[in-house]
């Protein structure tokens, strides 16, 4: 196997000092290399012990913060896509809908974090813990990042003041998961394009 230092491009550990680092400083730490492997390796050979190497904090530690290996790779993994998946406010609320949906299905579709969300949303579905962070730790934090670009443009009157921003967010970003976990049909660009034209076009006759 490939030194670890290297893999997915890992910092070396730091050296531990006598002093005691600041805790978000070591949190980062984890969560970089957790993000790192995941996003070029996926989540088969994520243990407790290989983060433990990767990022000098101790498993004691990890074991406190994380209660699961799901939850460690949740983490992991918002943190790794954040920037990637930031929603832009150009004004334009046609053009930033399409803007982050393609960044969303570019991370999905061309890297391992798509198959690492589909495994980790089918087994919350019978691990209670999991399902919890899940929420904690993901869903609930992209679903506010959505629904707050939302409402900004139902205050410039883009969208009517009366929708459901939460239930705009499923009718687009669920349609999505809804391709990756019954892939009957392909996630495209197209399929991007015609959920945002049938949601603000409506898909009636006028």
């Amino acid at each position: 196997m490939e030194n670890e230092a290297t893999v997915a491009g890992a910092r070396p550990a730091r050296p531990r000092g006598r002093g005691r680092r600041p805790a978000d400083e070591v949190r980062a730490d984890v969560l970089r290399a957790v993000g790192e492997v995941l996003l070029t390796e996926g989540i088969a050979d994520l243990t407790f012990e290989r983060v433990s190497r990767l990022s000098g904090v101790s498993k004691t530690t990890l074991y406190k913060w994380w209660p699961s290996r799901g939850a460690l790779a949740l983490d992991g993994y918002f943190h790794a896509v954040q920037d990637r998946l930031a929603f832009p406010d150009t004004g334009d609320v046609r053009a930033d809908l399409l803007d982050q949906l393609r960044a969303f299905v570019r991370v999905m579709t061309t890297t391992p974090g798509g198959r690492i969300l589909t495994e980790l949303i089918g087994e919350s579905q019978t691990d209670k813990e999991l399902a919890a962070a899940y929420r904690a730790l993901y869903s609930s934090e992209r679903r506010r990042f959505a629904a707050e670009r939302l409402r900004a443009a139902q205050e410039r009157g883009q969208l009517r003041e009366d929708v459901d921003v939460q239930v705009v967010v499923d009718q687009l970003w669920g349609a999505v998961y809804h391709r990756l976990l019954i892939p009957d049909e392909p996630v495209t660009d197209a399929f991007v394009e015609a959920l945002v034209a049938n949601l603000l076009d409506g898909v009636a006759v006028r």
